[in-house]
């Protein structure tokens, strides 16, 4: 008889939150694996995240899914209280406790970058006994902004920071389990809380679900056309933000140069970055943009702010000539963009800082990715030289290795029930 597992997923199919994706990918392996799995959700409604509807179509049929209400946000604002968490917070607590009443559950499962919610699991765990696991998909209380200037901090960053510095013991004080995407998440953690070295931890990184590029291909006709056929289109799908500068900025430059000194070769270059903002749709501010003007390249580069939906960022990483990946100068920062990008198997140029889980992630899973980080040396040279090979139109696909089965939704599922059960028979 399988073991029984509870999901906390405020954002869910088909809303297209980054945070949807981990559980979303997982759901169809679960039940093989010895686990079963509901989900309770936030009503669709109170989300403005942008919405697809094709991510249904990844979500198997006998998946119990269990539905909350938040507060309106209309309302909530005017005391500061924007996100998910806060507003959904009261309505997850009374819903989950008529579950754990009804029914027996083995496990409580926290998979959102909605942390606040964390803290419920301590509550859960203290009234019903059930232990519970969260996943670090990004880090929860983090000091990476506190000495950048105000303008790149994010919005309402004095309240969230010391809200976060609150919540975060609240709820590492009781987990029975932590995954992560990086190494580096769980050793802050196990730095901040002594307890954390001896529970079950793991780092499973994010993955891809194959399926996803079979729905993406066979809805071609419902998406607009984003790119200009005639010249070598470059893509990256993905946020922007001032951690990217450093490595834009050497992008940028290489670009300048080739445009300087062969006007005519480098012309046929056009970079897009699409989705760059988390910003309702029409209000995002360009951030990529900025930089190109300061390099006077911005002639080739096209930033859409708007978000496009899941399938359409699969879609148009397989219309590119070229896809490109600009990494933070955040070490800790994992991409969870970086397997749909290995998986259209277009030529690859990423630029990440030398310490990010990345780097390992691209030189294991391919052969001929152009890979740069921010300590190599003689980078400009490299960047000319693949910029040139682009515009010459010599564009060798992606070669992959085996090694890319790690990364795929039946392998990530797999190694997150293997915490499951670790996380269960512990005490």
């Amino acid at each position: 008889m399988n073991s029984k597992v509870l999901i906390i997923s405020p954002y869910f199919a088909p809303s297209n939150a980054a945070d949807t994706h981990r559980i979303r990918m997982s759901l169809p392996y679960f039940a093989q694996h010895g686990w079963d799995a509901e989900v309770v959700i936030v009503n669709q409604k109170h989300s403005e995240l942008m919405k697809d509807e094709l991510l249904k179509q990844s979500i198997p049929a006998d998946i119990k899914i269990h539905e909350v209400s938040a507060f309106n946000k209309k309302w909530t604002t005017k005391f500061g209280l924007g996100s998910l968490a806060l507003r959904s917070m009261w309505f997850y607590k009374q819903k989950v406790d008529q579950l754990l009443k009804a029914q027996q559950y083995d496990l409580i499962y926290f998979s959102t970058t909605q942390f606040p919610l964390c803290i419920l699991g301590a509550y859960w765990k203290k009234r019903f006994g059930i232990p519970y696991v969260i996943d670090m998909q990004d880090p929860w209380h983090s000091n990476y902004y506190r000495d950048k200037p105000k303008n790149q901090r994010p919005p309402k960053y004095w309240f969230s920071y010391r809200l976060n510095k609150y919540l975060e013991p609240l709820a590492m004080k009781h987990v029975d389990g932590l995954i992560s995407v990086s190494a580096a998440y769980l050793s802050v953690l196990q730095t901040r809380y002594a307890r954390i070295a001896r529970i079950p931890s793991s780092v499973i990184t994010f993955g891809v679900l194959e399926t996803d590029f079979t729905i993406a291909k066979s809805n071609t006709q419902l998406f607009k056309e984003l790119l200009n056929p005639g010249k070598v289109n470059v893509v990256y799908v993905g946020r922007g933000g001032a951690d990217m500068q450093t490595a834009l900025s050497l992008l940028f430059e290489a670009l300048q140069k080739g445009l300087q000194e062969e006007p005519g070769l480098f012309k046929q270059l056009h970079f897009y970055f699409i989705g760059t903002s988390y910003a309702p749709s029409g209000q995002g501010l360009p951030t990529i943009l900025p930089i190109a003007k300061k390099y006077q390249v911005q002639d080739h580069v096209t930033e859409i702010t708007d978000r496009i939906s899941f399938y359409h960022t699969l879609l148009s990483l397989q219309q590119a000539d070229a896809l490109f990946i600009p990494g933070s100068d955040d070490p800790q920062y994992t991409a969870s963009k970086i397997y749909p990008y290995l998986l259209s198997k277009k030529p690859l140029l990423a630029i990440f800082n030398q310490n990010s889980s990345a780097i390992d992630v691209i030189n294991g899973c391919t052969t001929n990715a152009t890979l740069i980080n921010f300590s190599d040396q003689d980078i400009g040279n490299r960047l000319s030289a693949v910029l040139t090979d682009w515009a010459n139109r010599s564009l060798a696909p992606l070669q992959l290795t085996p090694h890319i089965k790690k990364y795929s939704a039946a392998h990530i599922a797999l190694r997150q029930t293997e915490l499951f059960n670790k996380a269960i028979h512990q005490r």
